[in-house]
């Protein structure tokens, strides 16, 4: 478990923006020394300490921050291998609901929120007395946040319904010799309701074929995207490791949102699963930092040509002596950095 803490803090400490964010609010947060941990303040902690590691050589190890997860989740508990998907949404989703906690405890003593933490709309519409209250925005949600738009085209009155949803990272299904561009694409794929299927019109009143598809209304900041490539085979009644080839590019163009608007993005992170199963395995990261790419397996950290990220594509034929493969990518807007 601290092995995955250390691979998941790296990728989310090369995220500058949130990095520094996290920074601001614990330096600007007085913690006190009888006030208890949390996954926050743990986190805070570690980024403070490798923020002044930086100039030294050495190792530090996440304790702090790995104690508080494993009393928060049991999940991460057991020394079963632990899934980087699962710790980092589990971890952001954590990071939000503190802040929510935080600010409800300032508004119940007449205090305000920090201007940092309204920037932008959080996921959440919580009901009072009735009335809907404005959704928290945190700096999480600024730096992770995107929302997606599911369309339903009645193929009877033609009455488009779009319902929103926010994510904070994209899940995609893979496929042997394929890009990220290609997953992007299938996953925004026009889909028929039909049969069993079908979907109830409002305007219509009844059941009618449909086609659906999936956009992204807004863009996030930081683009998280998971491959999926653990798959429940149901003739081996377990999961199984995709090894295939998905190609990454280290500049992506995000086509498939509602504006029809290019997004684009550059790579900075990876989470490369390495083994051949789900059960067993070992995770290590490519870094960018100032326009250099950093390898971390464990202690161990060094330098890569940035032609070496594409060895961590996965692998052209099924059966293959190379298990190191991409799992999760890490992008940053590019517009943001231009604006």
């Amino acid at each position: 478990m601290g092995h995955l803490g250390r691979i998941g803090s790296q990728a989310l400490y090369f995220c500058v923006p949130f990095r520094e964010q996290l920074l601001e609010y614990y330096s600007s947060h007085e913690i006190g020394a009888d006030a208890e941990d949390n996954l926050l303040t743990c986190l805070a902690d570690l980024f403070t300490q490798i923020n002044l590691q930086k100039k030294k050589t050495g190792v530090i190890a996440p304790k702090r921050f790995v104690q508080r997860l494993k009393k928060q989740n049991e999940l991460f508990r057991s020394y079963m291998h632990q899934d980087a998907h699962e710790f980092l949404n589990f971890l952001l989703n954590e990071l939000v609901d503190i802040l929510e906690k935080e600010d409800q405890a300032a508004k119940k003593e007449g205090g305000t929120s920090s201007p940092s933490e309204k920037t932008v709309n959080g996921p959440k519409n919580p009901q009072a007395n009735g009335v809907q209250k404005e959704p928290l925005v945190t700096w999480v949600h600024k730096n992770f946040q995107g929302i997606l738009t599911n369309e339903t085209r009645c193929l009877r009155c033609e009455t488009v319904t779009a319902r929103d949803e926010a994510f904070f990272d994209l899940s995609l299904d893979i496929e042997q010799n394929s890009s990220i561009t290609s997953c992007l694409k299938n996953f925004s794929s026009t889909e028929t309701l039909n049969a069993e299927d079908k979907f109830f019109c409002d305007k219509c009143c009844s059941l009618q074929e449909a086609q659906k598809r999936m956009k992204i209304k807004k863009p996030p900041h930081i683009l998280v995207i998971h491959l999926k490539r653990f798959k429940y085979i149901e003739q081996l009644g377990r999961y199984k490791k995709l090894s295939y080839r998905v190609v990454f590019p280290l500049e992506l163009k995000l086509s498939n949102t509602v504006e029809d608007a290019d997004s684009e993005y550059s790579l900075f992170a990876v989470v490369v699963h390495v083994g051949s199963g789900p059960n067993h395995g070992h995770y290590v990261s490519l870094v960018k930092s100032h326009n250099h790419w950093l390898f971390f397996d464990d202690e161990n950290v060094e330098m890569i040509d940035e032609s070496a990220v594409q060895t961590f594509f996965g692998s052209a034929q099924e059966y293959s002596s190379n298990t190191d493969h991409g799992y999760i990518l890490f992008y940053e807007s590019l517009c943001a950095n231009k604006s």
